[in-house]
């Protein structure tokens, strides 16, 4: 099972970008998708997440500004981020919980993709 995440890129605050993340490989369902960020000498913290059913949950920080969403048919997730700001700064990593088609179960990350707000 592999993610491939992409979307990243410099943007000037008040900016908007739109991450997205493809799983594939041995997949009978994705469970939870979500996207999570580290930014320079910070611990990695979680962005959003949504269920398989569609139920969201954003940090506090990024309510009202980005929005998760995901396609089950094209196993992506996606993150739309708008009025950025230099504090978004990081690199942004997608993660799934996979079952596989052999019935176990398994989180996965993506190689992470760097969001640079200038200001």
């Amino acid at each position: 099972v592999q993610l491939q995440a992409s979307g990243g890129g410099l943007v000037q605050a008040g900016g908007s970008l739109r991450l997205s993340c493809a799983a594939s490989g041995s997949i009978r369902r994705i469970n939870v998708m979500g996207w999570y960020r580290q930014a320079p000498g910070k611990q990695r913290e979680l962005v959003a997440s949504v269920s398989n059913s569609g139920i969201t949950n954003y940090a506090d920080s990024v309510k009202g500004q980005f929005t998760i969403s995901r396609d089950n048919t094209e196993r992506t997730v996606y993150l739309q981020m708008n009025n950025l700001k230099p504090e978004d700064t990081a690199v942004y990593y997608c993660n799934a919980e996979v079952v596989r088609i052999s019935g176990f179960k398994n989180n996965y990350w993506g190689q992470g993709t760097l969001v640079t707000v200038s200001s």
